[in-house]
């Protein structure tokens, strides 16, 4: 995604911010109202990082435009541009989920910084769900590292290694981007869940951190079963244009663990740790695919919401007694 499209009617202002961004890492692009815009982000819907409409055009507004622009791809960053006259505009188009403001007239060094700032903060707020990342706006201590109880997912795709060497890398990496990390991700952030990392083919996400929450287990089972209905859709899809496979196997667990921030002195994540992070990777391995597996305290939780059957007993790498699992019935 390294593709930039710049939406304004006037063509002077098109060319100026041609030239301004040539020297820039993205590929630069135009249109010249709404309409065209959003015809061009659909013929390239995984390839546009950021997309910058004035506010003012014949037909759609900017406003408009970028919502139809974010509908279509949420991870687009979407900026608007507007005169100083409409400044109250464009700040309530960032209370409303829009990325960003540029205003005119502007400068090509403003410009470029202004995009890499934007950019930047996007990206973050990309880690967790909206909600989660205002409540850490609002607080900055949200990031301190504690101790909680949170709920671990994690989902691996089955027979990946073999799938992988049966076709050309960049296949690999486009099929779990777009089939796989991208709908699936979106899934747990509709639950506010935080998807930790991503480790090969494995999705860890945890519920309840960096900022506690009630109803972590079923927010994390729901999400698991979400999960596998998409995967089974996409695996229909998959399966019929390329050969290739998503079948997925979930497990989930929920207790105490340890969150903050972990790491080098260069490279450092925000993430959790603690028995619960390993059972749920265990019950993921034990998985099938189609199958979510729960421990014992995560059913708990459940309060008998969710309908799920019990396992025999199992030994779980780590822990000296067998513990007990638990089927989601989906």
């Amino acid at each position: 995604m390294n593709k930039l499209l710049f939406i304004d009617d006037e063509e002077g202002i098109r060319r100026s911010v041609v030239r301004a961004l040539k020297s820039e890492p993205y590929e630069t692009y135009t249109a010249e109202n709404g309409e065209a815009g959003i015809s061009f982000v659909k013929d390239n819907i995984f390839d546009i990082a950021t997309v910058v409409s004035d506010y003012k055009m014949p037909g759609l507004n900017g406003l408009e435009t970028l919502g139809v622009i974010g509908s279509l791809n949420p991870e687009i960053t979407r900026i608007i541009l507007t005169g100083y006259a409409t400044m109250e505009a464009a700040i309530q188009a960032t209370n409303q989920g829009i990325d960003g403001f540029l205003t005119k007239p502007f400068d090509n060094i403003e410009l470029r910084a202004k995009l890499h700032i934007i950019n930047v903060r996007k990206r973050l707020k990309q880690f967790v769900s909206e909600p989660v990342y205002k409540k850490i706006e609002k607080s900055p201590g949200a990031l301190k590292s504690t101790s909680h109880e949170v709920s671990v997912l994690f989902s691996d795709i089955r027979d990946f290694t073999r799938m992988s060497q049966q076709v050309p890398p960049d296949m690999v990496a486009a099929f779990l981007n777009n089939d796989y990390f991208t709908p699936l991700g979106e899934i747990a952030y509709q639950y506010n869940g935080t998807v930790d990392k991503h480790i090969g083919d494995s999705i860890m996400v945890v519920f309840g951190s960096p900022v506690e929450c009630e109803d972590n287990a079923i927010r994390a089972v729901k999400t698991g079963i979400k999960m596998q209905k998409r995967a089974k859709e996409i695996d229909n899809i998959l399966y019929e244009k390329n050969g290739l496979r998503l079948k997925i196997g979930i497990g989930i667990s929920t207790g105490k663990v340890f969150s903050g921030i972990l790491g080098s002195l260069r490279i450092k994540e925000f993430t959790s740790i603690g028995m619960p992070v390993n059972i749920a990777a265990r019950l993921q391995g034990m998985a099938k695919g189609g199958e979510i597996l729960i421990s014992e305290s995560t059913f708990q939780q459940l309060s008998g919401e969710i309908e799920v059957e019990t396992l025999p007993s199992a030994t779980v790498k780590g822990i000296n007694e067998p513990i007990t699992v638990y089927r989601v019935k989906t």
